[in-house]
């Protein structure tokens, strides 16, 4: 059986998220994943202390990463270790996430495509993620990412990219895979996965913008 895995979470360590950990675990559970990979952003520190405490337990895999901000688009660095600075370039922050033998993912990056990251680029990372279920518009989306990922011959990753605990698992990707994350990156590499998903419900966006709001008034 194929892992069924959200390659796209953020968790409390990213500064617009309101994920606890435990939360994180619980709803990961609650829709059947096998697997998170935890990428907030710019941080790994997060990451790496939720997958030492969390991954393995009730049979939820967690990957440590890290969603980067170049200063061409974001770069999602899967099964790292190490901190990589954000406002590099695309060369530079890929040759950093292979440096550390993990993988770079082109996050929504229909958005990056139209004139942020360099075409030429694309060619040199691992895979991209053909589904966003927090893209909007969700289906033109999806389809644009499929033809960029085709013609670059790269892996399909689905994530929620959720900041809101229900959010979590709308879009999965389904991995060809030992239960364990050197295989799980392998798979990748080997372009052994299909991306699956739907947009992240109105009701569920709502509840997350209202959050949202609440904390702004709070800080004044």
């Amino acid at each position: 059986m194929p892992l069924k895995i959200d390659f796209h979470v953020h968790t409390y360590y990213s500064y617009d998220s309101f994920i606890a950990p435990s939360e994180l675990v619980e709803y990961a559970k609650k829709c059947g994943l096998d697997g998170v990979a935890v990428t907030d952003h710019d941080r790994i520190d997060g990451a790496l202390k939720i997958a030492k405490k969390y991954s393995g337990k009730n049979g939820l895999l967690i990957i440590p990463g890290v969603e980067i901000t170049s200063r061409n688009g974001h770069i999602l660095a899967l099964n790292i270790q190490k901190p990589i600075p954000p406002c590099l370039s695309v060369q530079e922050t890929l040759e950093l996430i292979h440096a550390q033998n993990g993988i770079a993912v082109a996050a929504h990056p229909n958005a990056i495509y139209h004139g942020q990251l360099e075409k030429r680029m694309l060619s040199r990372f691992d895979a991209i993620e053909v589904i966003n279920a927090s893209t909007f518009p969700f289906k033109f989306a999806a389809y644009i990412n499929r033809k960029i990922a085709i013609s670059f011959n790269l892996a399909q990753l689905a994530g929620t990219d959720a900041h809101y605990a229900p959010e979590i698992g709308y879009a999965y990707t389904l991995v060809n895979a030992e239960p364990n994350v050197g295989d799980i990156m392998e798979a990748i590499r080997k372009r052994e996965t299909e991306a699956y998903g739907k947009p992240i419900p109105v009701k569920i966006r709502l509840e997350k913008v209202i959050l949202d709001l609440k904390r702004k008034i709070s800080k004044g």
